[in-house]
């Protein structure tokens, strides 16, 4: 079986965690191949929006596949392991196109992190999101994942539900800015994906980029963080004169990413 499918429909890139009689626990190879797929996407090109997705009905990714962590004997496996998470997941952050998270029931740990380091999330009904690893593994996250989440959820709240080892329900996400919507089943939650994913397809790819690592930078540099590059790349760009041009000539513009 296959355990990453990735398909690109239209202009929107589909990444299918495939297996589903293990929730979609994630291997060291998977979480390769998804850096390997977003590291590839180029801005301009065919591509326009990633949506991620858990294969089944139980779960969009029930963390990481917890028997490869038996080999672990040294305190470089750790470390190595975490590194390895924090390169992947700024790689899904990295990605020049906007990535949705389209989480059906179960979506902890390793599943967690990959949902938080979208730009967008949305659930259906039976969503229970977190790292319920105080009762369970008895590891930590990294600094990286904790800024990640803190970013996300708030500070208290990280440290509340990580110290409870709870689990985060589609209510209660959407009330916290978690997710964006709640939709009543797996199927309605990734059809309202792709017509998110549609939309932004017809807008300027530079911005959306641009907004993407602008607020990267604030959450891992801080208040002063340096976007100048992106004011530049984003004001000189063939985009920014067909949209100046398009909106005095009362048509619709046509984006080349450029």
């Amino acid at each position: 079986m296959t355990e990453i499918i990735h398909e690109v429909r239209g202009s929107t890139a589909h990444i299918i965690l495939n297996r589903p009689e293990q929730r979609n626990a994630l291997t060291f190879g998977m979480y390769e191949k998804i850096a390997e797929i977003c590291g590839n996407i180029e801005l301009g090109g065919k591509v326009r929006s990633v949506i991620f997705s858990g294969a089944g009905e139980k779960a969009f990714a029930a963390g990481t596949d917890m028997s490869q962590f038996r080999d672990f004997s040294t305190p470089q496996d750790s470390i190595n392991y975490e590194e390895t998470m924090d390169r992947i997941l700024e790689t899904i952050e990295k990605c020049p196109v906007p990535t949705i998270a389209a989480m059906n029931g179960a979506c902890t740990g390793g599943g967690a992190a990959i949902a938080a380091a979208c730009d967008l999330r949305i659930c259906d009904n039976r969503l229970k999101f977190g790292f319920p690893i105080a009762r369970t593994l008895g590891n930590c996250l990294s600094t990286g994942n904790l800024n990640r989440m803190s970013a996300l959820l708030g500070m208290g709240r990280t440290r509340e539900v990580i110290f409870t080892a709870r689990l985060i329900e589609a209510e209660e996400a959407l009330q916290i800015g978690l997710v964006s919507e709640v939709l009543p089943d797996a199927g309605a939650c990734l059809e309202r994906a792709g017509e998110i994913a549609e939309t932004m397809a017809g807008h300027a790819p530079i911005t959306l980029r641009a907004t993407k690592e602008g607020l990267r930078r604030l959450r891992t540099q801080g208040p002063d963080a340096d976007g100048t590059d992106l004011v530049v790349e984003s004001y000189m760009s063939e985009d920014f004169k067909e949209g100046i041009e398009a909106f005095l000539g009362k048509r619709k513009p046509e984006w080349k990413g450029k």
